[in-house]
């Protein structure tokens, strides 16, 4: 009996034990479930602060109510004119000239023809003695296209690789400089190298393309200069949906320590490239023809514009709910890529920061919501169209319509410049154009 008893017992263990391990299981699955929950709600509680951190981080300006500072004007409604530039078989085929010109051949056996680029060493004296801007080494130029003074290209024609010649011109005599005007001018040219525009054929377009035929290139290019005027005719129909509504607004007074911070960014950004340059801040004032005062009037106008125009971008943003995390910011990212041609977007943001590419692309989002408003017309124009919408711009709007202001982007963000390329921009720099025509 008592055995029975305690195997009842020892059974009644297991059935509990079994009942027990089952709760404990349900206990662990529920908990598990509830730190599933837990971490779900901890990761969108991290998406929002990060969202939220961004949208903080993006306030474009110190003050609160930006009524109190500026009344925008109307930015809905607008009527604007998208100018879209017509490409014609003359700029597909100075396209391609470009190409096989840029892809040429360099000849090593036989002499200099018209429409040969060379690079060539001159030396250029008056009267026995060298003259400022006569002189250069490595300069490239293209025979034929009347560059240089009368009868200076036409003597290199002829010329062998190696070959060194003198050249005795005079210079015309309403030459722009008044000290060589007139003057008999001998120019001693030694021919470095030089090059010859390659033919377009079915054989270079496949060995230099990515192309079979010469119509499947011309159809190519026509294609890329299409879709370069519209990239173009969008940046021209943001700007001017923004120039409408700059024009339209009135600044009441600006707040202090935005125009301050403005102010030391930009002395920064001019600091930083006179030192680069290697150069004394009063040397590059005096190259620039102002004074230090005069340099301070341009700094506070530049900061004034530049805060005007943050202090409308977020008064636009805030009073319709705009953001820069939505899905329509991937086409004006690539827009704000294309225009400072650049390969991505990580790239501006490596070389400017975030906040100077936020700022950026909350102008573009608003310019964006301005033409999404507006009635917008479809003209084709011509090159002298777009310079003269160029030309309504308000001078506050060039000043300040992007943060993002370098000039040596394309050089720094990787564009394709051969070595030949800046070779000749510097060889260019070290002359004077005393012999340009």
């Amino acid at each position: 009996m008592k055995k029975k008893t305690v195997a009842a017992i020892l059974v009644m263990c297991m059935v509990l034990s079994a009942s027990a391990c089952g709760k404990e299981a349900a206990k662990d699955t529920k908990n598990e479930k509830t730190t599933e929950t837990t971490d779900k709600k901890s990761e969108e509680k991290a998406e929002k602060d990060d969202k939220t951190s961004k949208e903080a981080s993006l306030k474009l300006v110190t003050v609160d109510d930006i009524s109190d500072y500026v009344t925008i004007g109307e930015y809905k409604g607008l009527t604007l004119n998208r100018i879209s530039q017509e490409v014609t078989d003359d700029d597909v085929q100075a396209e391609i000239d470009y190409d096989l010109e840029d892809k040429g051949e360099e000849i090593k056996d036989g002499t200099v023809e018209s429409g040969d680029t060379v690079t060539i060493n001159f030396t250029g004296t008056i009267d026995g003695k060298e003259f400022d801007g006569g002189s250069a080494e490595d300069y490239q130029l293209t025979v034929g296209e009347g560059s240089m003074i009368d009868g200076f290209e036409d003597g290199i024609i002829g010329m062998k690789d190696g070959e060194t010649k003198e050249l005795d011109l005079t210079f015309p005599e309403d030459y722009y400089d008044d000290s060589v005007a007139g003057k008999a001018v001998v120019f001693k040219v030694t021919l470095q190298k030089f090059t010859r525009k390659a033919e377009l054929t079915d054989e270079w377009v496949a060995a230099n393309t990515d192309y079979k035929t010469v119509d499947e290139y011309k159809n190519s290019v026509r294609e890329q200069l299409q879709k370069d005027a519209d990239t173009s005719a969008d940046i021209d129909l943001y700007d001017s949906a923004w120039t409408e509504v700059l024009s339209a607004s009135e600044i009441k007074k600006y707040p202090e320590a935005d125009v301050n911070t403005a102010i030391e960014e930009y002395k920064a950004q001019t600091e930083q490239y006179v030192q680069e340059a290697g150069i004394e801040m009063s040397d590059f004032l005096e190259a620039q023809g102002i004074s230090e005062d005069e340099y301070d009037d341009e700094c506070k106008t530049y900061a004034e514009s530049k805060v005007e125009q943050n202090l409308i971008v977020q008064g636009i943003m805030t009073e319709e709910g705009l953001t820069i995390e939505d899905n329509e910011l991937d086409e004006l990212k690539d827009l704000l890529c294309q225009e400072y041609g650049a390969s991505s977007i990580d790239e501006l943001v490596e070389y400017y920061g975030q906040h100077d590419v936020d700022e950026s692309l909350a102008l573009l989002r608003v310019q964006k919501f301005i033409v999404d408003q507006a009635t917008v017309e479809e003209k084709t124009g011509s090159d002298d169209d777009l310079i003269a919408n160029e030309d309504t711009d308000t001078d506050e709007d060039s000043d300040a319509d992007m943060e993002i202001v370098d000039e040596s982007l394309e050089e720094d963000t990787g564009d394709e410049a051969t070595e030949d390329e800046s070779e000749d921009a510097e060889s260019e720099d070290n002359t004077d154009d005393a012999v340009e025509g």
